[in-house]
């Protein structure tokens, strides 16, 4: 019964315009941390922190950036 009913609000949520998900971060940061991940001046944790991300993320892009 809890499925349902938490099927039925997302489905309404989309029928109603609403964006699901976690929100994606800015094309810029991402252009910076892909910089940042070049040139290899700093770690991840320095990256992340410079640019107000989390580690995950910078581990994300430089996972898609290898391969």
């Amino acid at each position: 019964m809890i499925q349902e009913r938490v099927k039925a609000g997302l489905a309404r949520a989309r029928a109603n315009g609403k964006k699901l998900g976690r929100p994606t971060i800015p094309a810029n940061v991402e252009k910076a941390i892909r910089k940042a991940l070049e040139t290899r001046q700093h770690g991840i944790r320095k990256i992340a922190s410079i640019c107000g991300v989390g580690v995950g993320t910078v581990q994300r892009i430089k996972a898609e950036a290898l391969g």
